[in-house]
């Protein structure tokens, strides 16, 4: 009896693995989509708004679910504090602090970090060129997500089966 309870526990958590990882592959594109919807937003902001960038990272992070929302307001907090920090040291602590919770990949993570290294230091123009040219480059890895997890989710779900049952079969 307590071997089948052990077996159903290992089955069970192979399982949950395989299936998390599935997960993930289904949050990264719409999470790619969440941050490409904000940082247009941010370029509405910059471009007819002429709000401040606090401001703006706030009021953008409002709508956006928890990942995302904690990096942007995280970055506005930073830049509020009278701690010194630049607006590229902010972005990029707010995004380091963040990053581990979303489901993204590196490449997500530079783009935004090249973003940082002109957002609000340049003029409008330049910073809506940089907005765009992130924008872009997150639709390509927006397409490269969707493509990635219509080829492994299934796999995923079924290796987490499939391991789990192997190792029962091993242990008996």
């Amino acid at each position: 009896m307590l071997k089948l309870i052990g077996a159903l526990f290992i089955l069970f958590a192979a399982t949950m693995i395989g299936f998390y990882q599935a997960l993930q592959l289904a949050r990264r594109p719409r999470q790619i989509r969440q941050l490409i919807q904000a940082l247009q937003r941010l370029e509405t902001e910059i471009l007819y708004g002429f709000t401040p960038l606090p401001d703006a990272l706030r009021s953008i992070s409002r709508p956006l679910d928890l990942p995302l929302a904690k990096i942007f307001s995280l970055a506005a907090e930073q830049l509020t504090n009278l701690s010194g920090h630049s607006t590229e040291e902010s972005w990029r602590f707010a995004i380091q602090t963040g990053w581990y919770e979303t489901a993204m990949k590196v490449t997500e993570q530079e783009a935004l970090q090249q973003l940082g290294l002109t957002l609000g230091i340049t003029d409008r123009e330049d910073q809506i060129k940089h907005l765009r040219l992130t924008i872009s480059q997150l639709q390509a890895e927006e397409l490269s997500a969707w493509e990635e997890q219509k080829k492994y989710e299934k796999m995923w779900k079924s290796l987490g089966v499939l391991t789990g049952a192997l190792v029962v079969i091993l242990m008996y």
